[in-house]
């Protein structure tokens, strides 16, 4: 046995009990691999080692399984950040970010996902000019994946009182949290600001510098925490989250280039790639990568988007014509 690969297991929390009871089997092995060379005991010591070469077969078997799930998990994380950012279209787009946001909300909640904002900056309509938000439970990462990019309304707007369709976009970024990263951030690679939160909370959250500014120097990447009570709280969140940027950033440019069949069926995960339509005069969502479309937009802004997100698990190229 590996004594390297096996100090390694017993430094990992996940299989540290299974790596300790094969430690001890193979102390319990080369004892009795001793007993054998005694001719009296050799009958003995066969069966022995026989029973021990079982058990530290299954516990072999648990550990790669364990080992399985924890890769799988950190490259599907059950954590991640949903980014909401208005784009084109005025007070319109920001509306239309705001109904995003509340359509993977009750997504969330009818999958048992805790969905818990992180920063919302709202313009005079009401709308979202960005806003961010922490999505935690089984396959949340897994699930969303595919929803980095521009999302466009086609629809009249409330405002419009000459019935003339308006277009107008937003875009989204789902970035994975993982638990083990490999980004170090020195205390000299970033600037901290410090502000009152804005908004609902409390007179203490707006009397005190709650609100948290992180921006990386390197890559310009800024975060905002503001939705924690405590400052200490909105940091950790926001460095948290600045990690999982930066890790996307620096995923992005080592993909650059690197499209395979399957990222070029799905998309690149670009915020700026445009990736789906709702078109509500016709009732339909068009996804451009997959050629699908589905009809029900009600149904779909009140977080029923399984249909869509199993299309785009799969993959499978429909034959609906692309919107311009």
């Amino acid at each position: 046995m590996d004594e390297a690969k096996l100090k390694e297991w017993k430094s990992n929390p996940r299989v540290r009990y299974h790596a300790e009871s094969l430690e001890r089997l193979l102390v319990a092995e080369a004892e009795a691999s001793k007993l054998a060379a005694d001719p009296a005991l050799a009958e003995m010591a066969a069966e022995e080692l026989k029973d021990i070469e079982t058990q530290k077969a299954g516990l072999l078997a648990e550990i790669d399984s364990l080992l399985a799930a924890e890769q799988a998990e950190e490259e599907f994380p059950n954590e991640a950040v949903l980014e909401v950012r208005a784009g084109t279209g005025g007070d319109e787009a920001g509306l239309f970010a705001r109904e995003l946001s509340d359509m993977y909300r009750r997504l969330s909640e009818a999958r048992g996902w805790a969905f818990t904002p992180v920063d919302e900056a709202e313009n005079d309509a009401g709308g979202y000019r960005e806003a961010s938000f922490e999505i935690r439970g089984k396959d949340a990462y897994r699930k969303l994946r595919f929803e980095t990019g521009v999302h466009r309304v086609q629809r009249v707007p409330a405002t419009e009182r000459q019935g003339r369709i308006h277009t107008s976009t937003a875009s989204v970024a789902v970035l994975p949290m993982r638990k083990k990263s490999k980004i170090v951030i020195r205390p000299e690679d970033i600037e901290m600001e410090f502000s009152r939160a804005g908004g609902a909370g409390g007179q203490n959250v707006n009397k005190v510098e709650t609100a948290v500014r992180i921006i990386h120097k390197a890559t310009g990447i800024d975060v905002r925490s503001t939705a924690e009570r405590s400052q200490a709280r909105n940091r950790d969140k926001a460095m948290a989250i600045l990690i999982a940027k930066i890790e996307a950033h620096e995923e992005a440019s080592a993909q650059a280039g690197e499209a395979s069949a399957r990222k070029a069926q799905v998309g690149t995960g670009s915020r700026s790639e445009k990736i789906r339509t709702y078109n509500f005069p016709q009732d339909r969502a068009t996804d451009h990568r997959i050629k699908r479309s589905w009809h029900g937009l009600e149904q779909i802004f009140a977080g029923k988007l399984d249909a869509v997100l199993e299309a785009l698990e799969s993959g499978e190229v429909g034959e609906e014509a692309d919107e311009e």
